[in-house]
């Protein structure tokens, strides 16, 4: 018989460096997760993705067992790096901080593409390329 879901928690972590402080404890504590148990298999999954933030889903079960699931780095991370910024405009298109290729916007997408909402990789470019002018980021 399947496992009744309990909860399904949404959290945004840095890859390698779970720990059981903020926000991850706050979050899966009251959940009644084992803080310890659940950062070490996150950091054992994302270890070779360090220096990127990995969103991850976690299904809490009623028996306080868990799974999760990683997703794609966000889109913004992604193009900071590519861009080689720090942070994106705070007056987004009219002041451009930096700039990426095409090909950089094309690997982006195909990074994203599976948890993007777009069918094909030409229409994963476009969402990919308006966030991007939305960070101040200028395509080349």
């Amino acid at each position: 018989m399947a496992k009744k879901v309990s909860k399904i928690i949404k959290l945004q972590i840095p890859a390698g460096r779970a720990n059981p402080s903020p926000p991850v404890g706050t979050v899966l504590g009251p959940a009644g997760v084992n803080l310890m148990d659940f950062c070490n298999k996150y950091n054992e999954a994302t270890k070779d993705k360090m220096g990127d933030i990995i969103p991850v889903e976690i299904t809490v079960y009623e028996d306080k067992s868990f799974t999760f699931i990683l997703k794609t780095p966000p889109v913004s991370d992604l193009l900071k790096k590519a861009a080689n910024i720090t942070k994106g405009s705070t007056k987004g298109k009219k002041e451009i901080i930096g700039k990426v290729s095409k090909e950089d916007i094309k690997k982006i997408a195909e990074i994203k593409l599976e948890d993007l909402n777009a069918y094909d990789i030409e229409s994963a470019m476009k969402s990919v390329e308006g966030s991007a002018l939305n960070m101040g980021i200028e395509v080349k």
